[in-house]
């Protein structure tokens, strides 16, 4: 069995001066960064078909060996829709090739018809089981394929209408189901993926908070040895991967949340792109809207010393697949590339002593912005 990734180092609070030192010696891995096969064929949506004709997941594959060449060093794909028994050698014969490997791995138990009305959540007993079936397969394809963790986007476990709901039940369904998939296939972790609306009108755990506290009441519900025994030494089973336009869709600020996710050693891994604050999921690439909230992301994970994936997780509708994703990478290094610039011991005294250093941090963001 592949070791399980070692977040706890994400929960260290530092001194200001030991941050200092910190932030002058820790590096963001940009050289880890993934990206779902899902964003190398953008599909066509309620409003309107597609603008490309659709791709095989053996034709995408074949699109992804370009990739290394742009930074990619990995790929997140759904299980089953798009990784599973039949085509997982395509994915390893693509690693030899390439280096590209298979990092994360998100269950389809939201799209197929019969979620119609949730997946984990279903009232409906054999769908909850189906869903559950998934979530298990799931875990073990990420032990067969070497991935670093499963991730659980319940996007269409939620409601409609909020007079009514009954809130403890679908939390129930959900987290006894989820706890006994994980027990089934101990040492693997989850990320959940919260999301306030889409395409539930209202999502199960619409807030980064709601993800983080199902996160704990999960954990608390283990009962497999191997499981409570990691519990037990500080690991974090259930984690979170949060993502930028899921935290603006909910009117959250992305440094904030993401710290939020690392003090408690559950940021196992990140989804990158861009989305006006609020509105419908977008998925744009990285910095083409709100610059500043994703460059102060970035400086956040490198403050909380995050070592993870960086997933990019962007539509790119109206571009060829390859240019996103040379966009982003640039973006991505020149947004680090400045965050390396900074003085980070005066950024550092400017918080720690605000009353010493009034109007400092306005004016060493004023020099730095180019």
């Amino acid at each position: 069995m592949k070791k399980m990734r070692d977040l706890r180092a994400q929960k260290t609070i530092r001194s200001s001066a030991e941050q200092s030192v910190h932030m002058n010696s820790f590096k963001l891995d940009l050289s880890k960064v993934s990206i779902g096969i899902w964003c190398l064929n953008p599909g066509g949506s309620r409003f309107h078909e597609a603008y490309v004709p659709s791709k095989t997941i053996k034709e995408r594959l074949s699109m992804a060996q370009d990739l290394a060449g742009l930074g990619i060093s990995a790929l997140e794909a759904h299980f089953p829709s798009e990784v599973n028994m039949d085509n997982l050698d395509l994915y390893l014969d693509l690693q030899k090739k390439t280096g590209i490997r298979l990092v994360g791995i998100p269950f389809s138990h939201f799209y197929d018809k019969d979620f119609e009305f949730g997946g984990l959540s279903n009232p409906n007993e054999s769908i909850r089981k189906k869903a559950k079936e998934i979530t298990i397969e799931g875990l073990q394809m990420v032990q067969k394929s070497g991935a670093e963790c499963a991730i659980s986007w319940p996007g269409i476990d939620g409601y409609t209408y909020s007079y009514g709901n009954d809130y403890f039940s679908m939390w129930e369904r959900f987290e006894r189901a989820m706890a006994e998939a994980i027990d089934s296939v101990p040492g693997v972790r989850i990320a959940i993926e919260p999301k306030p609306y889409e395409p539930a009108p209202n999502n199960i755990y619409r807030t980064t908070a709601e993800g983080l506290l199902a996160a704990r009441r999960i954990e608390q519900r283990l009962t497999n040895p191997v499981n409570k025994a990691l519990i037990a030494e500080g690991h974090a089973l259930v984690a979170l991967n949060p993502e930028i336009g899921h935290v603006r869709m909910g009117y959250e600020n992305c440094a904030h949340a993401y710290s939020l996710c690392a003090l408690e050693g559950r940021l196992a891994h990140v989804h990158l792109n861009s989305q006006p604050l609020g509105n419908y999921d977008q998925d744009l690439n990285v910095g083409v809207v709100e610059w500043h909230e994703a460059e102060s992301l970035l400086y956040a994970l490198k403050m909380c010393g995050y070592q993870e994936y960086f997933g990019l997780d962007v539509y790119p509708e109206r571009m060829p697949p390859l240019k996103a994703v040379e966009i982003n990478m640039t973006v991505l290094k020149r947004m680090n590339e400045r965050i390396e610039r900074l003085p980070h011991a005066k950024i550092s005294d400017c918080f720690s002593k605000p009353s010493e250093n009034r109007g400092e941090y306005e004016l060493i963001m004023a020099k730095n912005m180019l």
